[in-house]
C-alpha cells in the first residue's frame, strides 16, 4: 500500500467519524430536548391532582394527565422554537432537530386538548399555548407589536398567573364558591413564581446577554430573596388561615411540606454560581421541580397508616 491509498483511507475514516459523531450528538441534543419537559409536565400533572385534594373535589385522572400534557406541549414548544439566552442557558439543546420537537409539541397538545375538550375545558388548553407564544415569539401586525419578554419580573409573572390559573380553573371548574378557587390560584400562582424566579438565579448571564430584565438581574440577588421569602410566608399565612377556618380543605401535610421546601428553596438556591455541580442539580430539581410529588408521597403514606 503507497502512502498516498493509506493517506486516503485514513482521512475517509476522519469523515467518517466525524459526521457520525455529528450525527449522534443532534440524536443526544434532540433526546434531551424530548425529555427535558418529562419532569415538569409530570409535576404539573400532580399540582392538579393536589388543587383537587384542597378544593374537596374528587379527582379526576383524565383531567390531571390532560393537563400535564398540555403543559409538556408548552414547554417542549418554548424549548423548540428557542430564544437569544437558550444559546447560553441550554447548550445541551444546541444542534438538535426542532422539527421533532415542534411534532411532540403539537401531538400531545392535540390528545390533551381533546379530553379536555370533552370535559368543556377547550379555552383552559389554549390559554398557555397563546401565552407562552406570545412570551416566546410574540405576535406583530403592521406596527403594532405584542411581547411579552423582556419586562421586569414579567417571565415570573406570566409563569405564575397562566399555570396558577391553568390549574385552579381544570380543578375548580365545578367549584360552586369562588373563594376557594382563588385561594387555590394563589397558592400555586405564587409558588410557580418562585420557582421560576429561583431558576433565573442559574440562567443570570444568559439573561443579561440577551437583555431580559430577570428579578436576579434587575434588583440583585439579596433584594430578590428577600422579595421572595416575603412573597413565600404571605402565601402559607393566607392559606394557614383558610385551612383553619375551613375554606379549603384541611390538608395540613400539603401546606407545610410546602412552606418548609419552599424556605430550603430560596435559602439554598437563590446563590449565583458559574458551575453548578451533579448534586446539586439533582437536589435543586427533586426540591424545586418534584415538591409536588413529595407531597402526593407523603400524603399517600400518611393516608395509608392512618386508614
Amino acid at each position: 500500500m503507497n502512502s498516498n491509498v493509506f493517506f486516503g483511507s485514513f482521512e475517509r475514516i476522519l469523515r467518517y467519524r466525524r459526521k457520525n459523531a455529528q450525527e449522534f450528538g443532534k440524536k443526544n441534543a434532540t433526546l434531551e430536548l424530548l425529555k427535558s419537559s418529562i419532569l415538569v409536565a409530570f409535576s404539573g400533572a400532580l399540582r392538579i391532582h393536589i388543587a383537587f385534594l384542597l378544593l374537596q373535589i374528587h379527582s379526576s385522572i383524565f383531567t390531571c394527565i390532560a393537563g400535564g400534557l398540555v403543559i409538556y406541549s408548552v414547554y417542549t414548544l418554548d424549548r423548540a422554537l428557542g430564544s437569544e439566552e437558550d444559546v447560553i442557558n441550554r447548550k445541551e439543546l444546541s444542534g438538535s432537530r426542532k422539527e421533532i420537537g415542534l411534532a411532540a409539541s403539537m401531538i400531545t397538545f392535540v390528545i390533551g386538548s381533546y379530553i379536555l375538550a370533552k370535559e368543556g375545558m377547550l379555552a383552559l388548553a389554549f390559554l398557555p399555548l397563546v401565552t407562552g407564544f406570545l412570551y416566546s415569539k410574540g405576535i406583530k401586525i403592521g406596527k403594532f407589536a405584542l411581547k411579552l419578554k423582556g419586562g421586569l419580573g414579567v417571565k415570573n409573572f406570566v409563569v405564575g398567573l397562566t399555570w396558577g390559573a391553568f390549574i385552579s380553573g381544570l380543578a375548580g371548574s365545578t367549584c360552586r364558591s369562588m373563594l376557594p378557587i382563588l385561594l387555590v390560584f394563589t397558592f400555586f400562582g405564587v409558588k410557580l413564581f418562585i420557582n421560576s424566579t429561583i431558576y433565573d438565579f442559574k440562567d443570570i448571564k444568559g439573561d443579561t446577554l440577551a437583555g431580559i430584565k430577570t428579578l436576579p438581574v434587575s434588583l440583585g440577588a439579596q433584594n430578590t430573596r428577600n422579595f421572595l421569602l416575603g412573597l413565600h410566608l404571605l402565601s402559607h399565612l393566607i392559606l394557614g388561615i383558610s385551612l383553619i377556618n375551613g375554606i379549603i380543605a384541611f390538608e395540613p401535610i400539603i401546606i407545610l411540606y410546602s412552606f418548609i421546601c419552599g424556605l430550603l428553596c430560596i435559602h439554598n438556591y437563590t446563590k449565583t454560581c458559574d458551575i453548578e455541580s451533579r448534586s446539586r442539580k439533582f437536589e435543586r430539581t427533586i426540591l424545586v421541580d418534584g415538591e409536588s410529588t413529595s407531597i402526593v408521597g407523603l400524603k399517600t403514606i400518611a393516608s395509608a397508616f392512618l386508614a
